[in-house]
């Protein structure tokens, strides 16, 4: 079967026409969890899905799963997929490429009336991009384990409405157990949304690892006075102090090279007023390292800076480490290698800046990720953007690759 390509037009084609459901006026997609415009983009794989001769799936989760019969129905399935839920101002490729690259190896399967020896599964995963609802990854979360279905159902957004609700309404809120499907490997194709593979001139990304992250919630206190009557060293100025930890944690990322990256991305100045010095701070910090230890170590590092500089200054600084996602080992990336070989296509060994779901599916099954270039790497933005070349090379990388999973499950069985 080495010759089986899969259509780059249809392909193409499907892109676009998802990408209508929720377009923006600059180009992109809004199609938060769960609302309406999730469930219309659901609606069409789904039907598209059936139209292939699929049964469908549908967890206490929201998670879809359509399934293609293989030969051996007792073997375990090989699975594909991402999300269709999109940032507020997100792209057309973030997640929906990998959904549907899934959509294309089943129509090509099916136009080429080849059988498989397992059977092959397409999903959709619930809250991917964790914009409405938190946490991220959410949907394959709750499958793995990671975290408690029901409360992740009462989750509420920040109009007070409920997940659980939300899925009922756009039809979503299936009755299968999570977590209770038989599935042998996972694999999720995924544009890079960095511009490593761009800047190499490589058509394949092989995913080795992925990012290990941690999130906090740092608040700093202080005292707000008058600006224009408050000696300089009588102060005790929050903004001033959190200045600091920003500056530092961008030093702790260029002191652990040479994948440290540290961010922070939101803030809040109380009382936000020009005239007086700002009396409390809130603001995130994102940490991230493929490498367990060297996470570990940021972390301390972080955490000795804060608990020093307030001590220094006076000030209550709190750190709310709420998150942390281990860094991830994908045990399936050789039968993407051996695919991207078999194509013919430039590759290199990479690792995930980002979570994924596969990122969580790896905890229960040999999973695999497939990444393909972006323009100038970018991401979650409406100019977000890649080639139909692209695409089609990840996709039948993709579709190689479960192959390969499913031909070794027959040698195992």
């Amino acid at each position: 079967m080495n010759h089986l390509r899969v259509n780059k037009d249809r392909l193409w084609q499907s892109l676009m026409t998802m990408a209508k459901i929720g377009a923006t006026e600059k180009g992109g997609c809004k199609r938060l969890a769960a609302t309406a415009l999730d469930g219309q983009a659901r609606d069409l794989f789904v039907k598209w899905c059936k139209d292939e001769g699929c049964t469908i799936s549908v967890d206490k989760m929201g998670n879809i799963f359509a399934r293609r019969a293989g030969d051996n129905n007792d073997l375990p399935a090989v699975v594909t997929g991402s999300h269709l839920d999109t940032q507020p101002t997100g792209g057309r490729f973030d997640g929906v490429f990998g959904v549907l690259a899934g959509l294309e190896v089943l129509r090509t399967l099916n136009e080429n009336k080849v059988a498989t020896n397992a059977p092959f599964e397409f999903t959709v995963w619930t809250n991917e991009e964790g914009s409405r609802f938190q946490p991220a990854m959410q949907g394959s979360g709750v499958y793995v384990g990671r975290f408690d279905l029901e409360t992740e159902l009462n989750k509420t957004d920040v109009d007070g409405l409920v997940l659980r609700d939300e899925l009922a309404k756009i039809g979503y809120l299936g009755n299968e157990e999570p977590g209770s499907r038989n599935i042998g490997a996972f694999f999720e194709t995924h544009i890079e949304q960095g511009p490593i593979l761009e800047d190499e001139d490589k058509m394949i990304g092989v995913v080795r690892l992925g990012q290990g992250i941690r999130w906090y919630d740092i608040s700093v206190t202080g005292r707000e006075s008058h600006a224009g009557s408050t000696p300089m060293h009588l102060r005790f100025d929050a903004l001033l102090a959190a200045s600091n930890i920003v500056t530092e944690i961008n030093n702790i990322a260029h002191n652990n090279p040479p994948n440290g990256l540290g961010t922070v991305g939101f803030m809040d100045v109380y009382p936000n007023s020009r005239n007086t010095i700002p009396g409390s701070v809130k603001f995130s910090a994102d940490l991230r390292n493929p490498d367990p230890e060297v996470l570990a170590k940021m972390d301390k590092e972080l955490q000795g800076y804060c608990q020093q500089l307030g001590q220094k200054h006076n000030l209550d600084i709190d750190v709310d480490h709420f998150w942390y996602f281990a860094p991830v080992e994908f045990n399936a990336s050789d039968n993407v290698k051996i695919a991207a070989e078999k194509m013919g296509y430039s590759h290199m060994d990479i690792f995930a800046g980002a979570g994924h779901d596969a990122c969580y599916m790896a905890d229960i099954v040999p999973s695999g990720m497939v990444f393909t270039p972006c323009k100038d790497g970018i991401s979650h933005a409406e100019i977000e953007d890649t080639t139909a070349e692209q695409c089609e090379a990840g996709c039948n990388v993709l579709m190689h690759a479960m192959l390969e999973a499913s031909n070794k499950m027959q040698m195992n069985s």
